[in-house]
Order: structure tokens, then sequence, then C-alpha cells
């Protein structure tokens, strides 16, 4: 049986889909990302240190599942926000007995990315 990603636009590989729905961390971060939410907020969330909040989210970001969202001012500084960019996750197989995986990305997520643009 081949292995196959699918889903509209651009596509992160399988393994790293996979491996990022599969790892524990990665889960709670996309279940407290309701809204747009700052790495140390991720972090107490989800009682991980700022380290391993950073990998996690660099994983989700390149599985296409998390976004950096919108740039906070403080100051003269910004501040990354990350949201969870998808509403469903499928897995099935096709008509040829391949393994497919399709997310559907939010569309709630192009609020975010407008306001990001605007800053």
């Amino acid at each position: 049986m081949s292995l196959e990603l699918s889903s509209s636009g651009e596509t992160p590989g399988l393994e790293c889909v996979m491996g990022a729905l599969d790892d524990e961390a990665c889960q709670e971060i996309i279940a407290v990302l309701e809204e747009p939410m700052t790495v140390e907020d991720i972090a107490e969330a989800t009682d991980h240190p700022l380290s391993t909040t950073y990998r996690k989210l660099d994983c989700l970001t390149e599985a296409g599942l998390v976004e950096n969202a919108v740039g906070v001012r403080k100051g003269r500084h910004r501040k990354s926000r990350y949201v969870a960019n998808l509403d469903e996750i499928s897995i099935d197989l096709d008509d040829d007995n391949e393994l497919r995986v399709d997310i559907e990305h939010s569309t709630e997520f192009g609020i975010w990315s407008e306001l990001q643009r605007e800053f």
C-alpha cells in the first residue's frame, strides 16, 4: 500500500503530519489554540517548558496544522501568536487502497491572516 497526502494547495509530507498528530504535546497545543496565543501563553496552558513549546510549534507549523497569526506590538517589538488553522482531518483509503490524509483548513484563519497583513 502506498501513502499519499492530499488537500487543497501545497501540502506537507505525510510523515510530518502524522508525526505531529501522534505527538502528545502537539495534540495538547492544538487543543488550546481556539484563538491566537503567544508562545508563553501556550506553554503556560499546556504546562510545557518554552523550549518544548517552540519545538512543537515548529513541528505543527511545518505540518500545516498551526500558523503564525498576528504580531502584537509591545513597544517597538512584535510578538508572534499562533493559531490552529484546521477544521477537520480525515484519514482513509481511496479506491486504489492508498492511504489518504485530507486536511480541511479553517476559514476562520483567513481573518487572522488578514489582520496580520495590516500590522
